[in-house]
Parts: C-alpha cells; sequence; structure tokens
C-alpha cells in the first residue's frame, strides 16, 4: 500500500518548486512554499558527476570481466549440451546393439580366411549382459 501512495506521489515531488526568500533579519530561507511576497521560485538541476579516469577503467574493467564470464558461462552450456548429445547417442547405439541381439540366432564373426566364426551361446550371453551393464551405468 506505501509503494502505491509513493508512486501516486512521485509526480507532485518530481514537479515542486522551491522557493527562496530573506526574512527581515536578512536570513535566507528555502521552502516548497512561500513565507513572503518577494520569494524567487529557484531553478533547481540535478547535479552531474563526472567520472575520473580511474573510476572510468574500473568500470570498463568490470564490464570486460562479465563480458567473458559470461562468454565462458556460453561456452560451458554449450558444451554441457553437446556432451548430453553424445551420451543420448551413445544410450541409443547400445540400445539397438542390444536390441540386435535376439535370442535363439546363431552369430558369427568373419575370420581372416574368410571363415565365420560363430559365437557360443555363453560368449552371446556374455556380450548381452555386458550390453545391459553398460546401458545401466550410461544411461539413466
Amino acid at each position: 500500500m506505501r509503494v502505491w501512495i509513493g508512486l501516486l506521489l512521485l509526480p507532485t515531488l518530481a514537479f515542486a518548486e522551491v522557493y527562496r526568500w530573506v526574512d527581515e533579519h536578512g536570513q535566507v530561507h528555502y521552502g516548497q512554499r512561500p513565507q513572503a511576497a518577494d520569494a524567487q521560485v529557484v531553478d533547481i538541476r540535478p547535479q552531474v558527476i563526472e567520472r575520473d579516469s580511474a573510476t572510468q577503467e574500473r568500470e570498463q574493467s568490470s564490464q570486460r570481466f562479465f563480458q567473458a564470464r559470461r562468454e565462458e558461462q556460453a561456452q560451458a552450456a554449450q558444451a554441457r549440451r553437446q556432451q548430453q548429445a553424445e551420451e543420448v547417442k551413445a544410450c541409443t547405439e547400445l540400445r539397438s546393439r542390444l536390441a540386435s541381439i535376439p535370442e535363439g540366432r546363431r552369430y558369427y564373426q568373419p575370420t581372416a580366411n574368410g571363415e565365420r566364426r560363430y559365437y557360443s551361446d555363453e560368449e552371446l550371453d556374455a556380450g548381452r549382459e555386458q550390453l545391459r551393464s553398460q546401458l545401466s551405468e550410461r544411461c539413466k
């Protein structure tokens, strides 16, 4: 509620006038309401603060630091996305390889002299188990 009241009063405060007058004792007074007939409106301008070269250099250094930090974070995020994509690809490959070894089939590997070396049931079971183990470790 206080915020709303402050926001409503803000425009009136921005346009408030300040008066200057001198009393009968010669003292200068300032106020928002004139207390004398000869009160004058004072033109108040915001003070512009110039920064020295050391302050400007510190600000530029901070901006460079934060820009470099943002770039590092962007690169790290890109690397994480790329790593996640590679993990998904590897898991898909493992699932595909496991699915390509159904039960009850005979599999072989060609040898150097062109003959076929058939895998035993134990070797196929070990291969399936190895693929399942890799899937459970790498893919969640």
